[in-house]
Order: structure tokens, then sequence, then C-alpha cells
């Protein structure tokens, strides 16, 4: 085991846990928009970082990217950290001005308003999305676009995706509601007729034979809905968790 502290508290985890995995173990909330459990840190918000120090040196990290090591001694809300943090939520409030998610989680921290100019976003570029259809799928349907305050989220040159499995992955984990590419899927998916209108679990390899009779409607279909409460979790993840051991999904 390794043991650090954070906040003043002692905590003793397993060798390779993150920071931020080690704090919540304590109870300690830090805010963080693009880390979801099952898919790799990306460190992406810098909203969850921290300050660590190590040795004699003191340094401000991400606590979803950096491993814990003995002898560490993190701090989650300096007044640098927080000053830090405040800024990072103006940024997003000035990017996504709508987005109610956005805004609730600013209020949290004391953050109405922004000194920046406004925009009429949705997308926060976490990259969830994008990592959980490379990592959880292995498709790789949609990637990052552009660079700089170009950079956007979507398929390759903005043609409908061949490979799109329609798990809905993307829309599950992205923060702000903006992904729209499971519903440009299922409207592709309408289109098919016959034996060709398979049900994603199918596609997915979580079941062996199926026809979908719900027109891809899944939020309203109770066979999909009973399939979450079996698996636990959504498809894509259990689906990644069986690839991780090296085994074929198992069907249902």
């Amino acid at each position: 085991m390794v043991t650090l502290k954070i906040n003043g508290e002692t905590a003793q985890v397993e060798p390779g846990t993150s920071v931020l995995a080690a704090a919540q173990k304590l109870g300690v909330r830090i805010p963080t928009l693009c880390h979801k459990e099952g898919i790799e840190p990306y460190g992406a918000c810098r909203l969850c970082t921290v300050e660590i120090t190590d040795g004699q040196r003191t340094t401000l990290q991400a606590s979803c990217c950096y491993p814990v090591k003995d002898g560490l001694v993190v701090q989650t809300e300096t007044p640098a950290i927080v000053a830090g943090r405040k800024l990072l939520l103006e940024l997003l409030i000035a990017r996504c001005s709508q987005v109610p998610a956005i805004l609730r989680f600013a209020a949290e921290w004391g953050v109405y308003d922004t000194p920046f100019a406004e925009r009429k976003d949705k997308c926060v570029l976490c990259g969830l999305c994008v990592r959980a259809c490379a990592e959880l799928m292995q498709t790789e349907a949609i990637a990052f676009r552009g660079r700089g305050i170009s950079r956007t989220v979507g398929t390759p040159f903005e043609f409908p995706s061949e490979v799109c499995l329609g798990c809905g992955a993307c829309t599950y984990v992205c923060p702000t509601a903006h992904m729209e590419m499971e519903a440009e899927t299922v409207a592709r998916f309408r289109k098919r007729v016959g034996t060709e209108r398979k049900c994603r679990y199918m596609l997915m390899g979580l079941v062996s034979s199926k026809l979908c009779p719900n027109d891809y409607d899944c939020r309203h279909c109770t066979f999909d809905q009973a399939m979450e409460y079996r698996l636990g979790v959504h498809p894509a993840f259990a689906v990644a968790a069986a690839k991780r051991q090296g085994v074929a999904p198992q069907k249902m």
C-alpha cells in the first residue's frame, strides 16, 4: 500500500491509484469535468488541479493523471488552487454560457459571471466522448478536429460514420449534453429494413441475434432497459471490461 497525506489526513491506497481516486476514497471532493471511471484519464479540463509536495518540490498537477507515491502531501483548496479553479470556471462559462450543467457547477464554487467574451457553444472539449468511442468500443468513429479555438469534435471531414454502432457511449459520458452522435446514427439505422435492423446489443456482441422492433428508440425500449439493469452499467462499459480481461463479451 502507498501512504500519502491529503488535506492533512492520511490515506493508504493501492499503487497506481491516482491522487484524485485517493482523495475520493477519503471523501474529499475535487471537481472534474473530463474524468469518468472506466476511461483512461486525460487531464483536459484541469479543474482537478491540486498542490502536490514531493520532498522539497511543490507543484500544481492534475490529480486525475498523477499517480500516488509514498510521502506525497496533497492540498486541494489552497488560495492559488481556488483562484485558478474559479478562473477556469469563468472560461467555461464564457464558452458554454447557456449550458445549465456548467452554470450549476460554477455556482457551486461561487462563480456566477465571467469577464470574458461569451460564446454559445455546448462542447467543453473534455474528450470523454472521443475516448469512450476509442477505448470502450475501439471504433474511433469520432475524433478531435482542427486546432486552437477552431478545435471541435466530430466525424472525419464531417461525413457520416460507417463504423459507429449507435452504442450511445458518447452521449452517456458527455457532461454538457452536446454530443448528438447517437441520434445521428439512429436516424441512419432507421432507414434499414428487414434483417438489417439489428439491435445495438447485437452490434456490440452482447446478444447473439435480435432484430429491432422499436425503431431504434433505445431510451424507451423495455429490452434495452432490462439489459442495462442486468449489466449494471452502460453496455459499452460492459464490452470494454470483457475486452480488458481478454475475453469476448458474454452473450446474454
